[in-house]
């Protein structure tokens, strides 16, 4: 249907119910309830809050409400807010050249009233799209009522020959220029009390004192809010009137099960590189990934006041892939595939993700987002090998095993070095991965059963990436075996090299 292009146009239009004519609280509502029949996505690519953030959403706009979403970092809240203009009308009639995008048929600045005294039905239309209908502001201390509410421009009055407390004075902020849309503040506490104190009284009365002038401007707007809980004692709050004016308040929170968290950084992160040679990210890998934000938000040493951002994921996991890529060039490998050992490889991703208590930064970032690593491959490795025998390639490392495998060791190599440990092959078909399997995803495998008896404390690593024994595992051998693996090792020596009556120390045998 085409837009009317007058304002009798649009009059006609709306009296014969071909276009539709209501304020933005109307608008969002209606559009919502048209959603919900048809089953539509509410809010695409907003992932794990069906069941818990989205309803409440949904009854604030049913009741028509302004809403705060508070949350620690990294929950989407923003994402959230600026979804909310799919729910709007894809166009509204403005009039052209109006700051604050007057409502042709109620206009409530004085030039464009003028105008449509004068120019009646002839008056030209403009349209305005949803996506122009969203104003953002990230609140900081340094915020006024100027930019916000606007000012008082003497220029503008003495040139038009108006009072000062005319609203035609004006120099308008961005609360008015968001007029017939939505206004979202990011992190409000960060406001000073007296702005806030001018966004409750605009929003409820109306109208606002700038510089001791009453001026009156009846918007017609929804405004939201987005909070850290945690930021109204660290720098600011919320003051109680501005509270009690916000409709509905609701939490945010982090993905509650692994899977929806891995489906959120598959969503975000930049795994999908434009290069010859494709990217194949096993799903053990992604599952680690997203296990070391979980193990950090329930970790003693991280600081949970001020959370575990879910970009702590994607930022891990792209350099994961990044690590692997330069393996790639670096040993000519057809295939990029991410192994455990990249995971490590992407700690300059983990730290600066973190805040630490005390007795983590004792301890240092690097050091803690090591055992979150450690942590998070032991609890999917545990998930993955249940019921597998394990203890054939235990036993190998045991009887004095010793494997050089570090991030940059390239597939063939690293095969190689586990063709002698006995029951390896059966372990890999046992996690699904056969001998027809690319070179590259195997090994990739076989990294992940190497790492994650490590995380286990069944064998040792060293920062080289020189696996052995476990030092654990070595104490808990019965004695009776370490005597005899000694005088085995001594009778070895007198008969191959007899040792000479100047020598001291004795060498070492390993089984």
């Amino acid at each position: 249907m085409t837009p009317p292009a007058t304002l009798g146009d649009l009059r006609r239009a709306i009296a014969s119910g071909s276009w539709p004519h209501r304020s933005v609280r109307d608008e969002l509502r209606s559009n919502l309830i048209e959603r919900l029949r048809t089953g539509q996505p509410l809010f695409p690519g907003v992932i794990g809050y069906d069941d818990t953030v989205v309803p409440q959403i949904v009854n604030a706009i049913l009741s028509k409400h302004n809403f705060i979403l508070l949350g620690l970092r990294g929950q989407a809240k923003t994402r959230l807010l600026r979804a909310l203009t799919s729910l709007l009308d894809s166009h509204i009639a403005v009039i052209p050249g109006c700051e604050i995008h007057d409502d042709p048929l109620a206009p409530v600045c004085g030039p464009c009233q003028d105008r449509v005294a004068v120019e009646g039905d002839a008056l030209p239309v403009a349209w305005r799209t949803a996506e122009r209908r969203y104003v953002e502001k990230l609140a900081t201390p340094d915020v006024t009522i100027a930019d916000l509410i606007g000012d008082v421009d003497p220029i503008k009055a003495a040139r038009s020959g108006f009072e000062l407390g005319d609203a035609r004075t004006m120099h308008y902020g961005l609360l008015p220029r968001a007029n017939r849309g939505i206004f979202a503040v990011n992190e409000l506490p960060d406001l000073a009390g007296k702005v806030q104190v001018g966004l409750f009284n605009i929003l409820q009365e109306g109208d606002v004192q700038i510089k001791g002038y009453p001026v009156r401007l009846p918007l017609d707007l929804v405004l939201v809010f987005s909070a850290n809980p945690e930021d109204y004692t660290a720098r600011g709050k919320i003051i109680t009137p501005l509270k009690d004016r916000i409709g509905s308040e609701i939490r945010t929170h982090y993905p509650q099960t692994r899977g929806d968290a891995v489906a959120i950084t598959a969503q975000e992160a930049w795994t999908d590189r434009p290069a010859r040679i494709p990217v194949d990210v096993p799903a053990y890998i992604r599952e680690v990934v997203e296990e070391i934000a979980f193990q950090a938000r329930q970790d003693s040493k991280v600081d949970h006041r001020s959370g575990v951002s879910q970009r702590l994921s994607i930022t891990a996991l792209e350099n994961v892939v990044s690590n692997a890529e330069r393996r790639a060039a670096v040993c000519a490998e057809a295939v990029v595939v991410p192994r455990v050992s990249d995971v490590y490889a992407s700690l300059p991703a983990l730290t600066g993700k973190i805040e630490l208590e005390y007795e983590g930064e004792l301890k240092g970032a690097e050091v803690v987002a090591r055992e979150l690593v450690r942590s998070a491959v032991a609890s999917v490795f545990d998930g993955y090998a249940s019921g597998a025998n394990l203890k054939p390639v235990i036993a190998w490392f045991d009887q004095g095993g010793v494997l050089d495998a570090s991030d940059t060791t390239a597939a063939d190599e690293l095969l190689a070095s586990i063709a002698p440990i006995q029951g390896f092959d059966e372990l890999l078909a046992r996690l699904g991965v056969t001998a027809s399997a690319s070179p590259y995803g195997r090994a990739s495998l076989a990294d992940f059963v190497l790492e994650g008896l490590c995380a286990m404390k069944k064998i040792s690593r060293s920062e080289e990436g020189r696996m052995e024994a476990s030092p654990h595992e070595r104490k808990a051998r019965p004695r009776r075996d370490n005597r005899q693996h000694d005088i085995q090792a001594m009778l070895e020596e007198d008969e191959d090299e007899p040792e000479s009556s100047g020598s001291k120390g004795r060498k070492k045998y390993y089984n």
